[in-house]
């Protein structure tokens, strides 16, 4: 097998990005059996910015197939408008916004998918960018996700953003240790809910 390489996305990889999404999407775990929608992480997570923002999407390739992604935007505030113009009318029929308050995780993360102005906190104005990464499991641990995240640092700054930010669960403590070895910290956010905020610069 050939050694696993990073490039940039290509749209062939649509189905390798969702995959990777749903088998990292219950705090790193497998997220199949946690939500009856398929494509709703995806749709919210991974496709919008591989649509929306292909020059800051880049996979990690194994010889055959995308195993890994790291994607994100390096305006926070246009991506949003650009979320609800022109992404959420291509989906919104496919997931429609649920009565009522959300009382499952479907629900929830439709919701979310219908209010993409949640993405917007005035505790993260200085970390206009942020990004999402995604390893299938047998590729963690092995240098490839700050490989992916030094290549999409490399992008943000050439595209002017000088700090980016996440959004994660607390709960998963693994992802937050990685986090703190590449260099993020946490950012302060009022009422955070089971969320934790961190950002870094791009240099």
């Amino acid at each position: 097998m050939s050694p696993a390489i990073i490039r940039q996305y290509r749209p062939e990889d649509r189905a390798a990005l969702s995959e990777i999404c749903m088998l990292t999407g219950d705090n790193g775990g497998d997220a199949r059996g946690v939500y009856r929608d398929q494509e709703l992480l995806p749709d919210l997570f991974a496709a919008p910015y591989a649509t929306l923002e292909p020059d800051l999407a880049f996979v990690l390739d194994d010889g055959g197939r995308a195993v890994g992604y790291v994607l994100g935007t390096s305006d926070t505030e246009r991506f949003v408008r650009d979320f609800r113009a022109k992404w959420l009318p291509v989906v919104a029929e496919r997931h429609p916004l649920p009565g009522g308050e959300p009382g499952t995780p479907d629900a929830v993360m439709t919701a979310f998918l219908h209010q993409p102005e949640m993405m917007l906190n005035p505790a993260l104005a200085d970390y206009p960018a942020h990004l999402h990464i995604d390893l299938l499991p047998g590729y963690q641990g092995h240098g490839h996700g700050r490989a992916l995240l030094t290549t999409l640092f490399a992008a943000l700054n050439k595209a002017g953003a000088e700090k980016v930010h996440l959004v994660m669960s607390t709960a998963n403590t693994n992802a937050r240790a990685f986090y703190d070895r590449i260099g993020f910290h946490e950012i302060a956010v009022p009422d955070p809910g089971p969320l934790t905020f961190l950002g870094r610069s791009t240099a």
